[in-house]
């Protein structure tokens, strides 16, 4: 009782502050990206962006697992609050031709659906959602039968549910388009897929925007046609500020070297790497940092880094103010090249050695995905930014098209898209919260731009009416338990530690 209530003490000068006036007054230290001047006390973000996931797929039926014998264990705290998600009648009675089904722990591997651009508008048929198990499923002879509608439970994502129990969460947040892996990271750099060059490119770029899957031109492992991305993103804000950041990838380092282009390993995908379609950013050769000190800063790698960089930097006390992190390809939870469990391992060591360093103290870490993979999930998001480009616009049913573009605004960029899992992590996390507020890819964005002051990115970003993830933190009660860690079991999934 005696630490508590020192520890309060310590503490009443925040409890008095809320978000607004930490924005009003700025929240700084002395060193190191402690240095930057922030709206919120969070000094370290840390995004981990994985791969393919609907909110159904991971969360239909929180918080209630079926608990079969011999598997991870997971029963839910009293006082869990609801979440929008799959009721006894979308289980039982649901509009689309085959019901949603349990995918057992020893499903983990599975084939991968359709998640194009125009396909899924096409499966959420006006909102009906009826289509998904025809259109999105996976096919083949080794896929399970109407795939797109299978889901897990508390069982196989043990973690993320542990998470959500004793950190936050959302049920509605979305990706800022229908789409893809590229469309998806593109929307959390900048809040934009439009702005290609070249401006067309058959079925891959249309009117000047991303509707499918294409690599960067300025990546030496880039193949086939390629592209560049015109405008800002989010490193350049950053860059404009001199705050320090990075995009950490697993796959990143070059098998070899020869004329001094990189020669990359089976499974780096340019497609992972979003700030390599832009000039600013980019860094072809994937050159390393010059030294750990330069993690973070403008120097050879221009903030693109492989995954030991980023733990370089934790071990030397330099982690940038922002950093994204990219899991090996075998461990972004991507349907038929990684798993649940296979991200899951990845996530938990990720975030129990994150728990254990000194930074977690004034740490956010989010987690989120690129794109639903085509898996089904039973809620239309908010349709703000509409597109009638009669080729590929599909979203309305019979009449097709994503309603009816303004005037002037770019084309085929129909979002809101498929509903995505979302969660916070950090002391300052709201405990065991769901948020239902709408929030998107670009809100991530948002959150950067605003908690370091950077501005906008402008020219018709997401960015500019992306939906705030504020209230899924408690900045006036320090979290609300100081430092508060979960360590888990990377394994399972399950407790290990609790404080």
């Amino acid at each position: 009782m005696q630490r508590l209530s020192l520890l309060s003490l310590s503490l009443a000068p925040l409890i008095a502050l809320s978000p607004t006036s930490f924005a009003q007054q700025g929240y700084s230290h002395s060193t190191g990206s402690n240095s930057f001047p922030t709206a919120t006390p969070i000094k370290h973000l840390v995004v981990i962006f994985d791969e393919n996931i609907s909110f159904d797929h991971y969360f239909g039926t929180y918080p209630n697992a079926t608990n079969p014998p011999g598997e991870s264990i997971f029963r839910a705290r009293l006082g869990t609050p609801t979440v929008n998600n799959l009721t006894s009648t979308l289980l039982n009675n649901n509009p689309d031709s085959a019901a949603p089904f349990r995918l057992d722990r020893s499903e983990a591997v599975t084939c991968d659906n359709d998640n194009h651009y125009t396909d899924e508008q096409k499966a959420y048929n006006g909102g009906l959602i009826n289509q998904v198990s025809e259109l999105l499923s996976g096919t083949g002879t080794d896929c399970t039968p109407n795939l797109a509608m299978g889901y897990y439970d508390g069982n196989t994502v043990t973690a993320l549910w542990n998470y959500a129990q004793h950190y936050a969460m959302s049920d509605n947040f979305f990706g800022s388009n229908f789409g893809t892996t590229v469309m998806g990271h593109l929307n959390l750099v900048s809040g934009q897929t439009h702005g290609a060059t070249p401006a067309s490119v058959s079925g891959k770029v249309v009117n000047g925007s991303v509707i499918a899957n294409i690599d960067p031109t300025l990546d030496d492992c880039s193949s086939g046609t390629t592209i560049t991305m015109t405008g800002k993103n989010i490193g350049d804000l950053l860059n404009a500020k001199s705050v320090t950041w990075g995009w950490f990838y697993g796959d990143w380092t070059p098998a070899s070297t020869s004329g001094g282009k990189a020669q990359c390993i089976t499974q780096y995908d340019g497609h992972y790497a979003p700030f390599q379609y832009y000039a600013s950013t980019a860094n072809p050769h994937h050159l390393p940092p010059t030294s750990v000190k330069a993690i973070g800063y403008s120097d050879q790698a221009n903030h693109q880094y492989a995954l030991t960089d980023f733990w370089n930097a934790v071990a030397k006390n330099n982690l940038p103010g922002v950093s994204f992190i990219k899991a090996p390809a075998d461990q972004t939870g991507h349907p038929s090249t990684s798993s649940p469990l296979a991200e899951q391992t990845f996530l938990v060591d990720t975030i129990n050695r994150l728990q254990q360093s000194p930074d977690w103290k004034d740490m956010a870490i989010l987690i989120a995905w690129d794109d639903s993979d085509g898996w089904y999930d039973h809620v239309l998001a908010p349709i703000v930014n509409s597109s009638d480009d009669a080729n590929n616009d599909a979203l309305l049913g019979p009449a097709g098209l994503c309603g009816t573009a303004k005037t002037g605004a770019y084309l085929d960029r129909c979002g809101y898209g498929p509903r995505l899992p979302f969660l916070v992590i950090s002391p300052f996390a709201k405990e065991n919260f769901v948020a239902h507020t709408v929030a998107d890819q670009s809100s991530i964005t948002k959150f950067i731009e605003d908690n370091w002051q950077l501005g906008q990115i402008g020219d018709q970003s997401f960015d500019a009416m992306a939906g705030s993830l504020l209230n899924l933190f408690d900045f006036n009660n320090y979290g609300g338990g100081f430092d508060r860690k979960l360590i888990l079991n990377p394994n399972t999934g399950e407790r290990q530690a609790e404080w």
